[in-house]
């Protein structure tokens, strides 16, 4: 079994974000990077499918230079290549992002092909549902489970406290959410013999989107912060009685 899984390098999760001085971008100088949560499950779900039953686990970004640590991070938990769609760092939009991997999934023969169900920085819910379409390939969306059932895929998600099931020929193309499994941490002996694996950078060309968008982004904004409040209960002895109406309150006792 052949999978491509892609990634995206994003600011890591809890981090404060600023915007520059113009609030058209992230002001990255303080920041940290990682994958996003729900593609670190889908590289996880990737090379254990690949443990079962053989094959090989292709990681793919679009992103500037120093994404390539991304990808070394998804070779360190067992991924067996990588792929470096390059660019200046300027983020590009779904329609983009979409098309640059379309041309690369054409080139070779992919089973299956994984994404999180969303990027963690800009949520856009688009790109795997639009290189499916452009593909022919069906498109299961939001999957919390897998199971591999010999030319076909049980694909499972969330439905009202129960589960929906889809039964998906391959290849196909699943956008898979945080808590299908549990990713493994890059072990040492895992980055140095991701060190050694192959990492391929191609120069898309940017097609679609941008200047041939109907979208055109204004301004970035960050969201109000939450207030935080503090009751001091009282000191020693004397806060005992207040402490326990509360715990009455929140019918903790």
């Amino acid at each position: 079994m052949n999978i491509l899984v892609c990634i995206k390098r994003v600011p890591a999760t809890g981090a404060r974000i600023t915007l520059t001085a113009d609030e058209r971008g992230i002001d990255t100088r303080n920041l940290g990077f990682t994958i996003s949560p729900h593609e670190e499950c889908a590289v996880e779900e990737a090379v254990r499918l690949v443990e079962q039953f053989g094959g090989s686990v292709t990681v793919l970004t679009l992103g500037p230079a120093e994404a390539a640590e991304q990808l070394r991070d998804a070779l360190a938990v067992g991924a067996d290549r990588a792929i470096h769609l390059l660019t200046d760092g300027a983020e590009w939009d779904p329609l983009a992002t979409a098309n640059a991997i379309i041309e690369a999934a054409r080139a070779e023969s992919f089973d299956l092909l994984l994404f999180g169900n969303e990027a963690a920085d800009t949520g856009d819910y688009q790109v795997g549902i639009r290189v499916a379409v452009a593909l022919g390939l069906p498109c299961v969306t939001g999957v919390k489970g897998v199971e591999v059932r010999g030319e076909t895929v049980i694909a499972r998600r969330d439905f009202g406290g129960g589960w929906e099931m889809y039964q998906v020929p391959l290849p196909a193309v699943f956008t898979v959410k945080e808590g299908l499994n549990l990713p493994r941490y890059p072990s040492v002996p895992g980055r140095l013999r991701a060190k050694k694996k192959p990492l391929e950078q191609r120069e898309p060309a940017r097609q679609g989107g941008g200047a041939t968008s109907s979208l055109e982004m204004i301004r970035l904004a960050t969201p109000p912060e939450q207030g935080k409040t503090v009751q001091i209960l009282g000191q020693g002895v004397t806060a005992v009685p207040r402490i326990v109406e509360i715990l009455h309150e929140l019918r903790l006792v």
